[in-house]
């Protein structure tokens, strides 16, 4: 990998593309040349970058000769066809689908908790569900100290998780609503402005959502421990772009309230609010833009042995998504692998 990488954005007029494009611009990343690409129906657009504009070309097999780096964000159907003749050219493909989460040869990377699954890559890594990223950065300080034996999680997530075309209906959603207009979803199954819809992606056979299941099958993956139990509830919510998460875990052994605050604040890019004496806990309107995972209401939960309750909120188009992909090309530069 050279010091100055040549980095393509593939899905660079979506949301999340978008929010790649500003933060490698944000973060300084040594870039030699950035290249936005998306379907050929975008080719020609220009977005900002760099204090200038950067001109987006049509993603093709073709796109990534001279690539170092790729981060990918144009759905699963799309990293399936591309992201293998992009390695195949020799790019590293850091991907944000969930085309190859689950592919036993493929790392599953949440920088903070496990960087070095880094060093056996072979071409692809994949970018963790949202939901479950600004999870387990909470949850890695504390299985350090206490391994933890459940996790029960709730999740209250933006519409920013179903992309920018999500992003508009609930603000025009909210209009309609407000003026007495009849709504009409398209990108929701249900009305989401002023409403909580307890259903994101497919419904399984066993009665929970591809979303759930990807909480539960990704946190064992990224933490190295087959043995945590995690019962999830998802539910969309009308916030714009920040997750928030209602954890209630439990621990193999004691952990008290100030370990765990400790350990908290004393971990890499968490920050606790948790001053409840002045109403001061994460809310997802105050967070938009920041990187951290943010944790607050943090308390022992007394309806099970060694427990422990908290509340987490993470911007999901940063730390979600594209903050996290330009993570790990951070730390690929840093190992030089």
């Amino acid at each position: 990998m050279p010091a100055r990488p040549v980095v393509a954005v593939a899905g660079a007029t979506g949301a999340v593309g978008r929010e790649m494009l500003h933060v490698l611009e944000q973060r300084a990343f040594p870039a030699a040349e950035v290249r936005a690409l998306a379907s050929a129906r975008s080719a020609g657009r220009r977005l900002p970058f760099a204090g200038g504009e950067i001109e987006v070309a049509e993603m093709t097999p073709e796109s990534f000769e001279g690539v170092d780096i790729a981060l990918f964000s144009a759905g699963a159907g799309v990293s399936r066809e591309m992201a293998p003749e992009a390695a195949r050219r020799g790019c590293v493909v850091i991907d944000n689908s969930s085309a190859f989460r689950m592919d036993d040869d493929v790392p599953l990377v949440v920088p903070e908790v496990n960087s070095s699954d880094l060093s056996w890559h072979s071409g692809v890594i994949a970018n963790p569900n949202c939901s479950t990223i600004q999870m387990v950065v909470a949850l890695q300080p504390l299985h350090a100290l206490v391994p933890i034996r459940r996790v029960v999680v709730s999740t209250y997530q933006a519409a920013s998780g179903a992309g920018q075309a999500a992003m508009d209906e609930l603000y025009s959603q909210t209009e309609d609503f407000l003026e007495g207009r009849e709504i009409s979803p398209r990108e929701f199954a249900h009305r989401i402005a002023f409403n909580c819809i307890p259903q994101i992606d497919v419904f399984l056979d066993d009665g929970s959502t591809k979303e759930e299941w990807k909480m539960v099958v990704e946190t064992k993956k990224i933490m190295h421990a087959p043995d945590i139990e995690v019962a999830a509830t998802c539910v969309r919510v009308p916030v714009l772009r920040c997750h928030s998460e209602s954890l209630n875990v439990e621990f193999s052994a004691p952990l008290s309230v100030d370990e765990a605050r400790a350990a908290l604040s004393n971990a890499r890019n968490i920050t606790v609010m948790d001053e409840p004496a002045d109403k001061r806990y994460p809310m997802p309107a105050l967070l938009e833009g920041t990187d951290d995972v943010y944790v607050g209401r943090l308390r022992a939960d007394t309806s099970t042995e060694h427990g422990l309750a908290f509340w987490i909120v993470a911007d999901q188009l940063r730390k979600g998504a594209a903050l996290n992909a330009v993570q790990i090309a951070e730390a690929l530069l840093a190992s030089n692998t």
